[in-house]
């Protein structure tokens, strides 16, 4: 169960940037945003985000959405019908709806909150918690708002403590020895250490609380600023930099592990080469990833499955899997799977066999296929004796091969090389 709500969290909103594409997943997100991505067997990458919440105890969230965002509202719909409106619980689904002009989109991250100013202010909360719902990590909220309240800050910055010269990719926080950011720039080619240990960098997590009436003022001021991109990590929070006073949270002091010895997890699984490395990291036999904590879940929609289902026991025809993740629904017939993650709902075959392979929902693999550090994308159809991940020259013609050697397939894909052949 989630832990008892606090005072903190009853008058705190968990508000969700939810509208990217995540154009580096590729064909995974030609018809679905990056937040509703598969992850993990069973759950969506939005379910982390939201279920960190829930866990702090927080029950009042919104969720911003634009790109292709059916599935996703879908997923939550479903998933997240379960807050009673009469105890002020409720996640509320904010698509960019021209609420503001006929032409006018969610045009950056602060936008999205500028648009929904009135509906915020309808909520009658006193913090505003921003989150991006395309991150994989477990992290209690609650530990970040009180400290936002206790050091009296403007904004406090959610940041990941990460090697000096890894962070020239991230907006980097500058320091002082009491926490307080007096720099942020923007992916630094020489990023600067912390006051404890130049070796390291505080990277944004894209977290930051506010008090709402404060954001509230910075946004409208923000709106009408035509030089402006409207993006918290651009404009929002320099400004609070230059003029307020800006906190850095790390990440650490309030991650959720398994132990206290664990590393913190935290990871963007933002390209084909990480979100098939994140999902193939879970079949590890101790993995970073702590899925099965009941003290910290990760609530999902779960449809009403059958366990999952081994058939055949022949030497070179026996349904088995090692050292993998089967979801249910899923039926291995005389198909050998290992080192694998399968979603609900996958069927596979005799003489086929799965090697590092991130299979999503309702996949149907066919006899005799060999599969080998690929990801397969939602209701594909893998033909009868297809070979991949032995000739990347060759699964190039047909399918994505990535820098770090992993075969995207989809169905177009496969009805392309059909067509061809």
């Amino acid at each position: 169960m989630p832990r008892r709500q606090t005072r903190l969290a009853r008058r705190t909103v968990a508000f969700v940037l939810a509208g990217g594409r995540g154009s580096r997943l590729k064909e995974l997100t030609d018809t679905r945003a990056k937040p509703a991505v598969y992850f993990g067997g069973k759950k969506r990458i939005i379910d982390f985000a939201l279920s960190n919440a829930y866990n702090s105890g927080i029950t009042k969230m919104a969720l911003a959405t634009q790109y292709k965002a059916h599935s996703l509202i879908r997923h939550c719909q479903r998933g997240w019908n379960f807050f009673r409106a009469e105890r002020g619980e409720y996640l509320d689904i904010l698509p960019a709806s021209q609420r503001v002009a006929e032409n006018k989109w969610y045009l950056g991250t602060a936008d999205a909150v500028t648009q929904n100013i009135d509906i915020i202010d309808s909520y009658g909360i006193e913090y505003i918690l921003i989150l991006a719902g395309d991150h994989i990590y477990k992290m209690d909220y609650e530990i970040m708002i009180r400290q936002h309240v206790e050091t009296n800050a403007d904004v406090t910055v959610g940041c990941l403590t990460v090697p000096r010269m890894e962070a020239t990719a991230f907006g980097v926080m500058d320091v002082d020895k009491n926490g307080q950011i007096t720099r942020f720039l923007e992916k630094p080619a020489d990023p600067p250490g912390t006051p404890d240990d130049p070796n390291v960098a505080l990277a944004s997590m894209g977290i930051y609380v506010f008090r709402w009436d404060y954001l509230r003022e910075l946004l409208v001021r923000d709106e009408g600023d035509e030089m402006s991109k409207h993006d918290f990590g651009g404009d929002i929070i320099p400004y609070v930099v230059e003029n307020g006073k800006a906190m850095a949270h790390r990440f650490d002091d309030s991650c959720v592990k398994m132990n206290e010895e664990a590393e913190s997890y935290w990871r963007d699984v933002g390209t084909i080469d990480a979100f098939w490395a994140a999902n193939i990291d879970m079949t590890k036999f101790v993995p970073e990833l702590d899925l099965w904590d009941p003290d910290w879940p990760i609530w999902t929609y779960s449809v009403s499955d059958p366990p999952a289902k081994f058939i055949h026991d022949a030497p070179d025809r026996r349904g088995v899997a090692l050292s993998s993740m089967v979801s249910g629904g899923c039926i291995i017939s005389g198909t050998e799977v290992r080192n694998s993650i399968l979603f609900s709902g996958v069927h596979t075959n005799s003489y086929a066999s799965l090697d590092h392979a991130v299979v999503l929902p309702g996949v149907v693999v066919e006899r005799r296929a060999q599969l080998k550090n690929v990801v397969i994308d939602a209701g594909v159809i893998i033909p009868n004796g297809l070979v991949v991940g032995e000739d990347p020259e060759e699964d190039a013609k047909w399918f994505r091969v990535t820098e770090g050697g992993v075969t995207l397939i989809t169905q177009p894909m496969l009805d392309r090389r059909a067509a061809s052949l």
